[in-house]
């Protein structure tokens, strides 16, 4: 608990004595190792900072120097002095950092995060991801290796043909998702898959993109409803989509036109992370050199992947985002084929020429596009879709049925917004 400051009216800082404890601890410590009861006035920046426990920025740093010289005597820093300067320092920021004092009795705030971490344990978790791309990419495949199950829609879903069981591609795009409940180490999570067979697969491929953009729009659009509906349940399924995963074919050469077009349509409804796939059918140059066009293209073409930047707050963000922007598009291989190698058992895709290991980093990609959607940037996805891609769908749609109603409303009869059944949103 931060213990409070009382402020003289000569503004002079009086702290809690337990405080004092603490900070001449700090100050004794450091004395000690010089073998003085003072500390140099130069070091006491180091010191503050240790005993905060944080960074300090230079702006700071200059007015601790500046303090320390107008209260040293000789250069040398008594422990009152360096009190009156912690004082001051705690009174001009709220990062208390590192900074601990004991209370009397135990107060028990320390099991918030263990509360917390059995009520989210007891709900679970949902994550809903779309996969998209062409035929005979390996889409089923790749999703079945990251989850090492067999949770995608072909796995699961057959067509009776006359003879044996057959899958056949649809006359137009489709939207199919089939939903899983993965439990590991009393983690529980809810995973739907959603494949979009016969995208791209047809001469004419005009418009093929509308099913998969009117799909998420409508998961927005249902969560939109019950949630603003009166009587609504105390929790809301979350079948919003978090993550597209699109499949780009190792051609080695640059994006299509239907890629492109596809990406700059959906980039603002949903995460997209494209994808080479079957990497292995590229050589080590071929998918350097693909790589760069495909950024290029994305970048000519003005279109946002994931990770966005919108809400990047903390440095280490940064550097984990921009390691992943680096990556991207990610060179996979999926297999959920086992074979043994020097004595391990290993997932890959066997050749003539050798085996392609699907988690061995020096093969493909694989294993940084599974920390990113699993280990990693999981919650992440869920709370940009959230935050951006939910928040700018219900703003347009919210807006719209304002300007509607302010236009005569809907089938040209006016409406009273305000007594509306909520739910009819």
């Amino acid at each position: 608990m931060k213990p409070t400051m009382d402020i003289i009216e000569d503004h002079h800082v009086v702290l809690p004595e337990l405080v004092e404890d603490v900070l001449k601890a700090s100050f004794v410590e450091a004395a000690d190792q010089e073998g003085r009861g003072t500390i140099d006035c130069q070091d006491v920046v180091k010191v503050v900072r240790r005993a905060l426990g944080i960074s300090i920025g230079a702006h700071d740093r200059d007015k601790i120097r500046r303090k320390a010289e107008i209260l040293a005597g000789r250069g040398q820093l008594s422990v009152n002095a360096f009190i009156t300067i912690m004082a001051d320092t705690l009174t001009e920021t709220t990062q208390w950092g590192n900074l601990k004092t004991d209370v009397s009795g135990y107060v028990g705030i320390d099991t918030l995060q263990e509360q917390i971490r059995k009520k989210v344990l007891k709900k679970g978790f949902e994550f809903n991801i779309i996969v998209v791309g062409r035929s005979g990419l390996g889409k089923s495949t790749l999703i079945n290796t990251l989850f090492k199950a067999s949770v995608s829609r072909r796995t699961c879903v057959k067509h009776e043909g006359d003879g044996d069981s057959q899958y056949k591609i649809p006359k137009t795009t489709e939207v199919k998702s089939v939903s899983h409940v993965l439990e590991e180490k009393g983690v529980r999570l809810r995973l739907t898959v959603t494949d979009t067979p016969g995208f791209g697969d047809h001469i004419n491929n005009e418009n093929c993109w509308q099913p998969i953009l009117e799909y998420i729009n409508q998961q927005y659009d249902k969560y939109l409803k019950e949630e603003q509906s009166i009587a609504r349940k105390k929790y809301i399924p979350d079948t919003r989509v978090h993550c597209c995963l699109y499949f780009i074919p190792p051609t080695g050469h640059s994006l299509t036109a239907l890629d492109a077009e596809f990406m700059k349509r959906l980039d603002k409804i949903v995460n997209i992370v494209p994808v080479i796939a079957k990497a292995d059918t590229l050589t080590v140059e071929e998918r350097i050199t693909f790589k760069l066009k495909i950024k290029q293209e994305l970048e000519k073409n003005g279109i946002n992947i994931y990770p966005l930047s919108e809400l990047e707050e903390e440095p280490d963000d940064v550097v984990s985002n921009n390691k992943i922007r680096e990556m991207i598009p990610f060179a996979v291989v999926g297999s959920n084929v086992q074979h043994q190698i020097n004595g391990r058992t290993i997932y890959g895709r066997k050749t003539q020429w050798g085996t392609v290991e699907v988690e061995n980093r020096a093969h493909c990609e694989f294993p940084d596009l599974r920390d990113m959607l699993i280990r990693t940037h999981m919650q992440d996805l869920v709370d940009v879709t959230r935050l951006v891609h939910y928040e700018n769908f219900r703003h347009q749609k919210l807006r719209s049925l304002d300007h509607r109603h302010h236009n005569g409303g809907l089938n040209g009869q006016v409406m009273d917004i305000e007594n509306m059944n909520e739910s009819s949103l």
